[in-house]
């Protein structure tokens, strides 16, 4: 009598990995493109953050470009007098006096961020160069979409 040969088992099927983990693995990859590229340029990421904030919102306060770049108020203090003594931004006071600052970009902090955009956009070229403009700009929507939902009051 011979044995019987059985099949092995099917293995159950991987679960689809959580989108959560695939921003944050996709998050971590992009921040160690960005931290090498902009160093190049002179700039940290939390510097490149608020200059390009500034680019949009003229005026911003450091507690409001803290709160934008995920800092503390006090590391953003750090990056803001270093971006003003570089000449990269200046602070005038708020019209509404009392202390606080409105932050503005100088020419030249207006010329290293175009420089550093040339930069990040080789990084996003390569990123998505196999996805279609169709499905950027699903991505594009529905991952504001997720950070609204997580932090609506920043919006």
């Amino acid at each position: 009598m011979t044995a019987r040969r059985t099949r092995p088992a099917a293995r159950p099927a991987a679960p689809a990995a959580r989108l959560s983990y695939l921003v944050f693995r996709l998050e971590r990859r992009i921040r160690a493109r960005l931290d090498d590229t902009l160093a190049r340029h002179g700039v940290t990421t939390t510097e490149y953050m608020a200059l390009s904030e500034l680019r949009t919102r003229d005026g911003a306060s450091s507690a409001e470009l803290a709160r934008i770049a995920f800092v503390t108020p006090q590391a953003m203090n750090l990056v803001i007098r270093d971006l003003e003594r570089r000449g990269l931004i200046r602070r005038d006071p708020h019209p509404n006096g009392g202390r606080t600052l409105c932050a503005r970009l100088t020419p030249e902090g207006t010329a290293v961020l175009r420089s550093c955009d040339s930069s990040l956009d080789a990084i996003e070229t390569v990123m998505l160069e196999k996805v279609d403009d169709t499905t950027r700009e699903i991505l594009r929507d529905g991952l504001t979409v997720c950070a609204r939902a997580l932090r609506p009051d920043a919006y």
